[in-house]
């Protein structure tokens, strides 16, 4: 006789699908409120444009090969300011968190230096570096170095101490102890302060360009708000939103972080 004692029960839906459901709502949601405020009349003309008219900016914008070359020259400093920065960061890092003397003595500088806006520092770069891309590319390398360099102190705390050990029982010199055993055991937390460098780097560096620049992304969108061409302005920054999202989950995923399994 048959066993009806068993339900089968539906399987449930996938959480992942219902994450994707709820973030397309959200973005729906976002575009009717902001085009419901385009024609409803409440703000000033061209505050908020339509979505229509950020489209044909987007796309007037993505014809002209004059916004490839500012977008070249802002990623080229972003990057170089991303590589200086950051390869500071690691070394002044793993030496900090190596040894507790250092530490104590100079990290607490980190701690407090790093959440101070580095934008006032922007004069000071002006007066070392001239008004071309070396003061964008310092700015951007200052405000990369204190994310990463505090990332890889926290890391380098939390290596498991018989790797260390076991490199020395081994007599590995130093490049090798930071290349076979500190790098790859402190990837997630390089990983994490590479992806808030490559943030405040950008956000340095477009502020920098805003101020004192005649080309980049920083200088077209400064130049569109001062002739009020709020429809060019907004499509740049979606742009630049887009690939700053793109360059952050390449880092991720470069660093294996997207493929961790969250409980």
């Amino acid at each position: 006789m048959a066993d009806t004692s068993r339900v089968t029960l539906p399987a449930p839906a996938p959480m992942v699908s219902q994450v994707t459901m709820l973030r397309v709502a959200i973005i729906l949601t976002v575009l009717a409120v902001w085009e419901f405020l385009s024609r409803s009349g409440w703000l000033y003309r061209d505050v908020v444009p339509s979505l229509l008219a950020i489209g044909r900016a987007l796309i007037d914008l993505l014809t002209h090969g004059d916004y490839y070359f500012n977008l070249a020259v802002t990623a080229g400093e972003v990057g170089a300011a991303l590589a200086i920065g950051g390869s500071l960061g690691l070394i002044v890092g793993i030496a900090l968190g190596a040894n507790r003397f250092l530490s104590k003595a100079f990290e607490s500088y980190l701690y407090y230096l790093g959440p101070t806006p580095k934008i006032i520092f922007f004069p000071i770069m002006i007066m070392w570096f001239g008004v071309g891309p070396g003061s964008k590319i310092a700015l951007g390398t200052l405000s990369c170095f204190f994310p990463v360099a505090l990332s890889a102190a926290a890391g380098m705390r939390q290596i498991d101490k018989t790797l260390i050990k076991v490199g020395r029982s081994f007599r590995a010199t130093t490049m090798q102890m930071v290349f076979k055993i500190y790098l790859p055991a402190m990837r997630h937390p390089i990983i994490n302060g590479v992806r808030l460098g490559l943030g405040v780097a950008l956000i340095g560096t477009l502020l920098a360009e805003t101020k004192l620049s005649n080309k980049g992304i920083g200088f077209l969108i400064i130049q569109a708000y001062s002739i009020f061409d709020m429809p060019r302005m907004y499509a740049m920054l979606i742009i630049l939103f887009i690939l700053s999202i793109g360059a952050n989950s390449l880092v991720g995923h470069f660093g294996g972080l997207d493929n961790i399994k969250r409980s």
